[in-house]
């Protein structure tokens, strides 16, 4: 005859409680301890690479406000602005902050608010001696408002003898001074006036084209 063992007899109509199994731990042969490991590892080599990335930027001077050519800059015109370049050698282009800024050069071309200062854009004081300011005046809706000191504009003459001059008649042209309609003399006769710095022969080139056409229009065209 097979002996049973003997059970536990119930207390108070409880049913006894099953002894408790000790859990076997995890060894190192177990995939989800290798999953955990490699998760870890991904983790931090993202992470050592986005540090990296982050300090991967210089700071450049650029300028804080609208200045045409022929202005002079110093330090006070001038603002610290970190960039990231894809390209090395664009860098070269511009002025770090530990590179000494030429105390004797002068801008000679428009720069806005906010621009990197480039290198291209000083010369020595002597460049740009033939720029002249041209004051023209422009139908306030032939002008984007946009428009203002530093921007680079065309500007197209259109009229009645005045055919064969297809392109614009001032190309590439510096805004110098851009007042608004409200203090010149604009908002009586409709007009904006414009101060553009652009070299003398083609003033003078301009100012003739203007006077052999009749009832010229002028048409201003922003840069960028």
């Amino acid at each position: 005859m097979t002996r049973r063992p003997a059970q536990r007899p119930e207390i108070g109509g409880v049913a006894p409680v099953p002894p408790a199994t000790r859990a076997t731990r995890a060894g190192w042969r177990d995939p989800r301890l290798w999953v955990g490991v490699l998760i870890v590892a991904v983790s931090v080599v993202a992470g050592a690479r986005l540090l990296a990335a982050a300090d991967d930027t210089v700071s450049v001077w650029a300028v804080s406000g609208d200045a045409g050519p022929g202005a002079e800059l110093d330090a006070g015109d001038l603002v610290a602005h970190r960039v990231r370049f894809a390209d090395a050698e664009d860098l070269g282009r511009y002025f770090t902050l530990d590179d000494e800024l030429p105390a004797d050069l002068r801008l000679v071309r428009g720069v806005t608010a906010g621009e990197l200062l480039p290198r291209s854009a000083l010369g020595a004081a002597d460049d740009g001696a033939d720029t002249v300011e041209l004051p023209v005046a422009v139908d306030v809706e032939l002008v984007p408002p946009s428009v203002r000191a530093g921007s680079v504009v065309d500007v197209y003459l259109v009229g009645r003898g005045n055919r064969d001059h297809t392109g614009p008649a001032l190309a590439g042209a510096t805004v110098v001074d851009a007042p608004g309609i409200d203090t010149t003399f604009g908002s009586a006769s409709g007009h904006r006036q414009l101060v553009l710095a652009v070299p003398q022969a083609d003033a003078a080139a301009f100012l003739d084209q203007l006077g052999r056409t009749e009832a010229p229009v002028l048409t201003v065209v922003r840069r960028g």
